[in-house]
């Protein structure tokens, strides 16, 4: 049986690829910081911000799922004016070269990685990061593949949650596809063992919606009493920002049946 190994397993998406690769009798090693309670797959100790146990990880395998990321707008869920000039490249780009250079040394049949949608044009440093990142991947002599997915549903359920205490919430009009992690792991497993190598087929939600529009369906969903402000935004700003439609796959969860899951009985009714 061949042995997978994914990086950033234990986080949002991480989990669900791993159930996928678990339900499909995949043998799994997880690389993570320390050892978690699951004990349907081996776990690797090791830091791609590191490199410590990044050799012993890949012993034996033969495809990488490399889907870790670190991003502190993420983490804490709300923008500081730090993100607009800084983000850290630990484990996007230095992490991300480390892995490579191993890959090769040990001849990993397959790298996948995971990454996102309208990077060649975003001008957040995260974005700048992730995109430094990629291009190493397509510069590399492994055999590789590279899936751009928008951005989650539970990120944007974390950022409009920092804006429940205003009473007006200003949102762009342009349109925008974030998707659920659980259909970006059906295609980012799917592409790691279809043969086709290369860049992938990205993968966004199923519906084109303006932010507003996302944003009123949160706010729907919470029971919140929010005034949504529509604000006209330039294509080139959008694109900038991260504000952009998926071309590709589409997954099949829609924002309002993500939210209906999340926030069922609950009402703020603030």
């Amino acid at each position: 049986m061949t042995l997978t190994l994914v990086t950033g397993g234990t986080g949002h998406l991480g989990r669900d690829i791993v159930d996928r690769l678990v339900g499909d009798r995949r043998h799994v090693r997880l690389l993570a910081r320390s050892a978690g309670t699951r004990s349907d797959v081996e776990w690797a100790i090791g830091d791609l911000a590191t490199g410590t146990g990044l050799r012993e990880a890949l012993h034996g395998v033969d495809t990488v799922i490399n889907a870790a990321t670190y991003s502190p707008i993420a983490r804490r869920g709300g923008v500081r004016p730090v993100d607009f000039f800084k983000s850290p490249a630990t484990v996007d780009v230095q992490g991300t070269e480390r892995l490579l250079s191993l890959c090769e040394q040990q001849s990993i049949r397959h790298f996948l990685h995971v990454s996102i949608v309208g990077l060649d044009e975003a001008t957040l440093p995260y974005a700048r990061v992730k995109l430094a990142g990629e291009r190493l991947v397509r510069a590399s002599a492994v055999s590789w593949s590279v899936v751009r997915a928008m951005p989650f549903y539970y990120l944007l359920d974390r950022m409009l949650a920092g804006l429940a205490w205003l009473p007006l919430w200003p949102m762009p009009t342009t349109p925008f596809n974030p998707v659920d992690t659980s259909d970006v792991a059906d295609h980012v497993v799917a592409c790691a063992f279809d043969g086709i190598r290369g860049e992938r087929a990205q993968i966004g939600g199923p519906e084109d919606l303006s932010v507003a529009a996302l944003a009123g369906q949160y706010r729907d969903a919470r029971g919140l009493h929010r005034k949504i402000v529509p604000i006209p935004m330039s294509e080139t700003k959008a694109r900038g920002m991260g504000f952009v439609v998926s071309q590709g796959a589409r997954g099949r969860l829609a924002w309002a049946d993500w939210l209906q899951r999340r926030y069922a009985g609950s009402c703020d009714e603030a």
